[in-house]
């Protein structure tokens, strides 16, 4: 498969007012998202709640939208578990239902249980033993598993399965433009995250994608490919537009506030969070969407003609 480079958003996974998971308006979110021109769509990872599904339910997410995507766009499907076996199991069902890559964090669990750096390398070996597609490794906060360069580096060069890796912690240009330097070659997929709240300085570094959420997927793509075809101001003109949206929704609102818009553009019929999560405040929800509608994106346009 040739490298993937560009927008791979993070789909949101909708739920009902009573908080089950609403599974006709998950196949509305990745109808958007392909109609909104992204490069691929990441499933199952932290901006789509993850963490509050049961395994049950991510089974049914996996097969319900790899049958759906029928192959439109390249689906990556998170996997990250703290148990070798278990991230290698999921992995591999992945691989098997059609996904063209898995995403996974290093393990952990709670504030301090980790594995140490030979535990993190036979983790992702485990993981690879099996799969013929590749791994993005994810190095979020949230783990809090401190990756360093010449780990990940380590990583792509040791492991061939490992192509991609997601940097979204403090200072991400100055290490993907580390990492680009050491890996090389063997490291064909470098992207950053967070909402893309660092784009520019990421593409400069070395990034050949990103990996945002669902909220204008449509307004980043052409950023990214104006930069990797060469013109930077383009993107830069076009990266400041989308810059206020995407500061609130990193420092304001989170995950929350793609559900909004999905509802407000009438795509799902329920914003809600699972709890404990609690919805934006009202003041949060009205800047949000004076910011969003500014910048007029598919989002909040979709459902008129679909």
């Amino acid at each position: 498969m040739t490298a993937l480079s560009g927008v791979l958003p993070i789909a949101p996974t909708p739920f009902t007012d009573s908080e089950d998971v609403d599974f006709d308006g998950q196949l509305r979110v990745i109808d958007f998202l392909v109609d909104a021109g992204v490069d691929g769509i990441c499933i199952l990872a932290n901006y789509s709640e993850q963490f509050a599904l049961s395994d049950a339910e991510r089974e049914r997410l996996t097969t319900l939208i790899l049958e759906h995507v029928a192959g439109r766009v390249p689906v990556i499907v998170t996997t990250s578990h703290f148990s070798s076996r278990i991230a290698a199991e999921r992995s591999r069902r992945a691989q098997d239902q059609g996904a063209a890559m898995v995403m996974l964090m290093p393990p952990y669990h709670g504030a301090t249980i980790r594995a140490d750096e030979q535990g993190v390398v036979d983790f992702f070996a485990t993981v690879a033993d099996g799969l013929d597609i590749p791994i993005m490794i994810q190095d979020a906060p949230v783990s809090g598993v401190t990756l360093d360069t010449s780990l990940l580096a380590r990583l792509a060069r040791e492991i061939d399965a490992i192509q991609y890796v997601k940097i979204e912690v403090a200072g991400a240009a100055a290490k993907l433009r580390d990492l680009v330097s050491l890996a090389g070659a063997a490291l064909p997929g470098p992207f950053d995250g967070e909402e893309s709240i660092t784009l520019l300085a990421d593409l400069d570094a070395g990034a050949t994608g990103t990996m945002p959420s669902s909220v204008q997927p449509d307004l980043l793509g052409p950023i990214v490919r104006h930069y990797l075809s060469g013109d930077r101001a383009s993107a830069m003109a076009l990266y400041e537009r989308s810059l206020p949206l995407i500061n609130f929704e990193n420092r304001q609102c989170g995950l929350r506030a793609a559900k909004v818009l999905l509802y407000e553009g009438g795509i799902i019929a329920c914003d809600r969070t699972r709890r404990p999560m609690r919805p934006l405040h009202s003041a949060t929800r009205a800047s949000l969407l004076e910011l969003a509608k500014r910048l007029d994106p598919l989002i909040l346009r979709w459902a008129r003609v679909n």
